[in-house]
């Protein structure tokens, strides 16, 4: 079956915010891991930085990633016509 270019459309800014989602992942778990020494040196919230970013920050930014890629492709469902139907 070939894909239209509403599909390809679609299908392109599906990736596009995937690849910028998975970016903003990668920083957060290894990028902040990597650099944990350094960022002690900076206090946020009464803890080392480095502390924090893998005891709460890192969880904190994966529910975020989560929330806004369910909320943009149900925008961009909506906006392609191909959004889930209710039931009733």
């Amino acid at each position: 079956m070939e894909l239209t270019e509403k599909h390809q459309e679609y299908w392109r800014k599906n990736l596009v915010v995937t690849a910028i989602l998975m970016a903003i992942w990668f920083l957060a778990t290894f990028v902040e891991g990597w650099y944990a020494r350094d960022l002690n040196e900076i206090s946020f919230l009464g803890f080392p930085l480095g502390f924090y970013m893998s005891a709460q920050g890192s969880l904190i930014i994966y529910v975020l990633i989560i929330g806004f890629y369910a909320w943009y492709m149900n925008k961009l469902d909506i906006e392609y016509g191909v959004e889930e139907e209710e039931e009733k």
